[in-house]
């Protein structure tokens, strides 16, 4: 946690304190002012007493807790102080500054060490900076002259503590590497997110029971939908950002929050550097998209973008809003929602019969990205993405919902704002129509019984049941050509096809194709434009059915689901007989 200070004027750091320093002694006593919106008395100033020394830090604890304790509670105390110190001396401070950089030293203090204070503090808070303390008292009164660290004394006897001290320490090296680096501050999002993951780093959530990433999880599930760049300190902003922030490194390295924090460039903007200079195509929409589908599926299998590596993470899943539907007859439900920019949403339909029908209409201001994942009745899972037109508008179709496809989950994600956020993000409002129809039973045509055996007929009775038999057939046909949805237009493949392709005509013909081929094919029969895990599974149905026309001449045995040369030749044989 750290108490974020904006000067209106350029910051000046002087070479020299204007004011003599009072000296750290060991048992000596000092005057240090605090944040009372922190303090569990509400204090705003206290006395502390020197506790230890150690060869990067000073350790205070507030003298009024401190000497309310027996001898023995004192000598508990000083040997947690003492393991800390430890670890801060030979884990946190080297590992953290060898990844991040070093904090201002020696500091506004001149001095090397930086000063660890412990003092009662609310329940909810685990430590906190200050940025005042990284100025002069001539700038800012109430600075404490010094590059500070304030721990609460509630968990010094607890393994959150070293945590603590990590993510706060993260802030003091932020300050030297963004503020008195290029004179600016670091968006509280990013800096909050870059600290959460120091114990990460450390190796301290390694062992999840009772570990700084087990309480983030239990935020993040508690409010999932918070914005990630709406700061207001609750615990939902220290979930997201840790969930978030998880997914980031999972995927991209801690390079990217390395190299991020000592550009002259901030939040969302530095992280879209860093990945272009590290290579990757995805920037920072792309993958806060992936990482709302990973909280939702969290399954390598489907996608290795839609998951955790994390193997702590590997169960987590978030519940989404769920939205019942009639099982019988024709239903339909509407929904004004509101939500922040990057704030992740997951909207669940279930039930209804027939064809289902979503139409989804977002602000046009808001760039809205609209993922969405359907679920057959085995539990296979289909992802996709929602064609939005310039008016923020678009519609899904999913036929044979309640029978063959039993879920589908939207997930509408506000994309507009990238900079400049505050507590008080404004609303994008969204809103969503479903509806379910019974799809049209078909009457299919058949021949009129027969008045006498075949044997018996004559060679004119013979001639006219062919007739009506090639008449029968001519009007299957037309039912089929109708049910199909074949067209000019998908009378044949002519490109390659491929996982990853979205909104694709190709795909569509490609899928209307795989449908007409029966159940034993694609038994999903999910025509949307999107070549994903359905549609590259019934393609290797296909090939291995066919196999001595498609993957022998290849030299295969085993389908590919790459819609290649061979494949295509043998669809479009098929298409014309």
């Amino acid at each position: 946690m750290k108490r974020y200070l904006f000067l209106i004027t350029i910051s000046i750091f002087l070479s020299l304190p204007l004011f003599s320093q009072a000296q750290d002694i060991l048992g000596g006593e000092l005057i240090f002012n605090i944040e009372s919106s922190y303090d569990l008395t509400q204090r705003t100033e206290l006395a502390a007493t020197l506790i230890k020394l150690s060869p990067t830090a000073y350790w205070y604890a507030d003298s009024a807790w401190w000497n309310g304790f027996t001898a023995q509670e004192q000598e508990e105390v000083s040997q947690s102080l003492t393991s800390l110190a430890t670890e801060f001396e030979e884990n946190i401070y080297p590992v953290l500054t060898r990844t991040f950089g070093s904090e201002w030293t020696p500091g506004i203090d001149k001095d090397t060490r930086i000063t660890i204070l412990v003092h009662p503090m609310k329940k909810v808070t685990g430590g906190y900076t200050d940025t005042s303390d990284e100025y002069l008292k001539v700038q800012i009164p109430e600075s404490n002259e010094r590059e500070m660290i304030y721990l609460n004394s509630q968990y010094i006897n607890t393994d959150y503590i070293k945590s603590f001290l990590a993510h706060e320490f993260v802030h003091l090296i932020t300050f030297n590497q963004k503020n008195k680096s290029y004179n600016i501050s670091e968006d509280i999002w990013l800096n909050e997110a870059r600290a959460e993951y120091a114990p990460t780093l450390l190796g301290y959530d390694g062992n999840y029971e009772g570990s700084n990433m087990e309480r983030r999880v239990k935020d993040f599930l508690n409010k999932p939908s918070d914005s990630l760049t709406e700061w207001r300190e609750a615990p939902a902003d220290y979930g997201v950002a840790n969930l978030f922030i998880q997914y980031l490194v999972d995927h991209y390295g801690v390079r990217i929050l390395a190299d991020s924090l000592k550009l002259r460039q901030t939040g969302i903007q530095s992280l879209n550097t860093v990945l272009s200079q590290m290579g990757f195509k995805e920037d920072f929409p792309q993958i806060f998209t992936n990482w709302t589908m990973a909280a939702l599926v969290n399954d390598c299998s489907i996608s290795e973008k839609h998951c955790y590596y994390n193997q702590n993470l590997k169960k987590l899943r978030i519940t989404p809003l769920m939205n019942y539907l009639p099982l019988v007859g024709v239903s339909t439900l509407s929904v004004t929602n509101a939500t922040k920019d990057w704030a992740g949403n997951w909207h669940k339909f279930v039930g209804g019969q027939g064809t289902l029908t979503v139409q989804f209409r977002g602000n046009d201001q808001a760039n809205f990205q609209v993922p969405y994942v359907i679920q057959d009745v085995d539990g296979n899972l289909s992802p996709g993405y929602l064609t939005l037109d310039e008016k923020g508008e678009g519609k899904i179709l999913i036929e044979n919902f309640g029978a063959e496809n039993i879920s589908l989950t939207i997930l509408p994600i506000a994309q507009r704002k990238t900079a400049g956020f505050s507590s008080n993000e404004p609303d994008r409002t969204f809103f969503w129509l479903v509806s379910t129809e019974e799809e049209e039973k078909i009457n299919i045509p058949s021949l009129p019984p027969l008045t006498k055996p075949l044997f018996q007929m004559s060679r004119v009775e013979l001639l006219a049941r062919i007739a009506e038999i090639q008449s029968l057939v001519r009007q299957l046909q037309v039912m089929l050509q109708e049910i199909s949805g074949t067209t000019a237009s998908c009378s044949s493949i002519t490109q390659d096809l491929y996982f990853g392709l979205s909104d694709n005509e190709q795909v569509r013909c490609l899928q209307e194709f795989l449908k007409s081929q029966g159940p034993t094919i694609y038994p999903e029969s999910i025509v949307n434009g999107n070549f994903y895990t359905l549609t590259q599974t019934a393609v290797i149905r296909f090939q291995e059915k066919y196999a001595q026309d498609v993957l022998v001449p290849l030299g295969l045995q085993k389908g590919t689901g790459y819609v290649g040369a061979s494949t295509r030749a043998k669809i479009n044989q098929l298409l014309t007989e």
